[in-house]
């Protein structure tokens, strides 16, 4: 009976807590932490290594060719050659190049001539002397041993680190085999859009829709902060154009406003939830997101408005990250990255206080032309006054004698009533209420929408929050102080 042959397992990159050396400053959990961080920190820097190899080497591939041609028609026309090469170099490069945005090739050609020049006059050459057209064409075949030289070694390189790379079985190497099922792949989920009517040459400002953050990577891998940008963009969008009537906002599907409720810090959940659910990691996720958290704070509601801006930065810096974004992210996020993190979470504080303040500037342009409600008492003698409930009646109520002839269950509804009507409104009203201030109840009230308040003076009226004495009145003070 043969051996068995146990070198497949040697790919296997396992460990347990005795692998790792402890130090007596240190946690074990934090050494195991930093150990796996390791490991994939390197196989990152390895693909990244070996897709740079490969890109530079295609690059070589197409350099050569045009190297040769210039060393052939200098060695033909001499130095005169040589400079009118450079001249359609500088002036009439080809647009060829390996990717979008990156130099041109006939720009690195340019270089190299350049550089072939300096040499040349670095050795006290110059256009009246004969051995110059030599040089030249000497530096050339130079330059083309060495782009050579260097394709070699990156041949050598890139068959040294993919080697590397094989020696370990990571989770790139994971695919299915043999399978005698088929399963159709679900379709994506729809995108969050806003129909919005477009213009030719116009833009249109949107004042819950300004995109508020759009994060490239930090050193730690998270995306930097471009809350200022985007912020100066929306303002000047606000500057050059009026709000569009037909204008639809994204609203929060139901999957999104569960995922907006999760807490701020909350990674491991948050990221459980986009791996749950598709539909929320979809283009537009973000744009509505931001549009809650802007209603969110218009009504009042600070903590919530700034987690959906949390919630929203997360899927803005997984989209960024590409492909793994999710994946990448929240896997240095749950690690602890420190400095990360404080980018994180300062581009959060950066971004809510920039939608604070387009709410507060959006109340006082309503508040500047828009109808308003307020409460004005009919007689300079007269004044209102506020009775904010303590909270709600307590389980053993009891009447004073001039009430007991009541029933006790209708006055304990009337009070739940009044004490579920405070509640509901919004925490600057609530404060306003609590102050006992006709100013600054009308204030809050002139920031709402006229229909807003005068549902929520119906409501101060007929729950008693409100008692108006010997008479008041709700008087329209459109366009007034």
């Amino acid at each position: 009976m043969g051996k068995l042959n146990y070198d497949k397992w040697s790919k296997l990159e396992l460990s347990d807590d005795s692998d790792i050396e402890g130090h007596p400053n240190v946690d074990h959990a934090s050494l195991v932490r930093w150990k796996q961080r390791d490991i994939h920190e390197k196989r990152e820097e390895r693909k990244f290594k070996i897709a740079h190899y490969e890109q530079e080497l295609k690059n070589n591939d197409a350099l050569y060719p045009k190297l040769v041609e210039i060393t052939k028609t200098v060695a033909e026309g001499g130095p005169s050659a040589f400079s009118s090469t450079v001249e359609r170099l500088k002036t009439q490069p080809s647009p060829d190049a390996p990717a979008p945005g990156q130099k041109k090739y006939d720009e690195m050609i340019y270089d190299a001539m350049m550089s072939v020049r300096e040499e040349c006059k670095a050795e006290g050459l110059d256009g009246k002397d004969d051995k110059l057209g030599e040089a030249l064409v000497a530096k050339l075949e130079g330059q083309k041993k060495q782009l050579l030289d260097r394709q070699e070694y990156l041949k050598q390189e890139i068959v040294k680190e993919k080697a590397e790379q094989d020696k370990k079985i990571t989770s790139d190497d994971i695919h299915e085999g043999f399978s005698s099922s088929s399963m159709n792949k679900a379709a994506d989920p729809a995108p969050i859009t806003s129909s919005i009517s477009k213009k030719p040459a116009t833009k249109k400002a949107a004042t819950t829709i300004e995109t508020l953050n759009a994060p490239s990577t930090s050193t730690a891998n998270f995306p930097r902060s471009t809350t200022e940008n985007t912020a100066h963009e929306a303002e000047e969008a606000d500057d050059e154009g009026e709000e569009d009537e037909d204008e639809t906002l994204p609203e929060l599907t139901p999957e999104l406003l569960a995922f907006s409720k999760i807490k701020r810090g909350n990674f491991e959940e948050s990221y459980r939830f986009i791996q749950e659910h598709r539909s929320v990691y979809v283009p537009g996720a973000d744009d509505a997101l931001l549009v809650a958290a802007f209603d969110a704070e218009t009504n009042g509601k600070s903590d919530y408005a700034k987690n959906c801006v949390n919630q929203a930065l997360l899927i803005q810096y997984c989209e960024k990250l590409g492909p793994d974004g999710p994946a990448l992210f929240f896997r240095r996020a749950m690690q602890g990255h420190k400095a990360a993190l404080a980018v994180f979470s300062k581009d959060v504080d950066d971004t809510y206080k920039h939608l604070k303040g387009r709410v507060e500037a959006t109340r006082d342009e309503v508040a500047s032309g828009k109808e308003q409600v307020q409460l004005v008492a009919s007689d300079p003698s007269m004044s209102f006054s506020f009775s904010v409930p303590d909270g709600p009646p307590p389980p053993n109520l009891t009447l004073d004698e001039e009430l007991k002839d009541l029933d006790i269950e209708q006055v304990r509804e009337a009070l739940q009533t009044r004490w579920d009507v405070f509640q509901s409104f919004p925490q600057n009203l609530q404060d306003a209420l609590k102050a006992n201030s006709l100013d600054k109840v009308n204030k809050v009230l002139g920031k709402m929408e006229v229909s807003d308040a005068e549902e929520v003076v119906r409501l101060l009226s007929s729950t008693g929050i409100m008692d108006v004495a010997d008479g008041g009145e709700v008087r329209d003070m459109t366009g007034k102080e």
